[in-house]
C-alpha cells in the first residue's frame, strides 16, 4: 500500500482545511449580512466550483498557473518555482475546489444567529470586527466545525482537478485517490481495495460528526 500518498493526502487536507476556515469565515459573514451591488453575482461565482466538472476547473487552473499564465508568472516573479506539478499547486487547486463547502455551512450558521444579539453588540459599543470575533464566531461553532469537516472530506476525495494540476509525482503530488486509480490501471486490485477501504471509516466518522452537529444546532 502506498503510504506516501496517504501522507500527502492528509497533509493536503489539513492545510486546505486550516486555510479555508480562516479565509472563508469573513467571506461567509459578508455574504450572510452585507448588502452591496452585484452580491448575487459574487455569491454565484463562489458556488461555481460545485457545478463545474473538476476537469474543467483543472484546465483553467493549468492555464492560469502555468509559466505563461497570470498566476504562474506572478509566482515566478516572487521568486517561487513553477507552480504546476508541485504540492503548492495542488493546495491552490484544492482551496478553489473546496471554497463552496467552507462558505455554505458558515453562512447558514451565521444567518441562524438572532439579529438582535448582533444589534445589541453594536449598541454596547462593539465594532464590526469585535462583533464578528466576540459574538458571531462563538455562536456559530457548529457551523464552522461542519465547514471544516466538509472541506477535509472534499479534499481527501479530490481527483480530477489534482491530476491535471499536480500530475502523479511520487512523494510530491500523488494523493491517495490518484494512487488508487493507478493501482486499478495496473490491475493491482488488492492494493486498490486496501487503499479504498481505509477511506470508509474516516469518511463515515466525519459524516457522523456533521450529522451530530446539525442535530445540536
Amino acid at each position: 500500500m502506498d503510504l506516501a500518498s496517504f501522507f500527502i493526502t492528509l497533509k493536503l487536507a489539513v492545510v486546505t482545511t486550516l486555510v479555508l476556515v480562516v479565509l472563508a469565515a469573513p467571506a461567509a459573514y459578508l455574504l450572510a449580512y452585507a448588502r452591496f451591488p452585484g452580491k448575487p453575482l459574487i455569491e454565484t461565482l463562489v458556488y461555481l466550483p460545485m457545478a463545474l466538472p473538476p476537469t474543467v476547473m483543472g484546465f483553467y487552473l493549468v492555464m492560469l498557473m502555468g509559466p505563461k499564465g497570470l498566476v504562474g508568472r506572478c509566482w515566478l516573479a516572487l521568486g517561487g518555482e513553477a507552480l504546476l506539478f508541485t504540492f503548492q499547486g495542488i493546495v491552490v487547486a484544492a482551496l478553489i475546489y473546496s471554497i463552496p463547502f467552507a462558505i455554505q455551512p458558515m453562512k447558514a450558521a451565521f444567518q441562524k444567529i438572532d439579529r438582535r444579539i448582533i444589534e445589541n453588540s453594536y449598541v454596547l459599543g462593539l465594532s464590526a470586527r469585535e462583533t464578528f470575533f466576540r459574538v458571531v464566531i462563538p455562536n456559530s461553532k457548529s457551523g464552522i466545525v461542519a465547514a471544516a469537516v466538509l472541506v477535509f472530506l472534499h479534499s481527501i476525495g479530490a481527483f480530477g482537478i489534482l491530476m491535471m494540476v499536480g500530475g502523479s509525482i511520487p512523494g510530491e503530488t500523488r494523493v491517495a485517490s490518484i494512487a488508487i486509480y493507478e493501482a486499478v490501471e495496473m490491475m493491482d486490485y488488492r492494493g486498490a481495495a486496501l487503499m479504498s477501504m481505509s477511506f470508509i471509516p474516516v469518511s463515515y466518522a466525519f459524516l457522523l460528526l456533521v450529522s451530530r452537529l446539525n442535530k445540536d444546532s
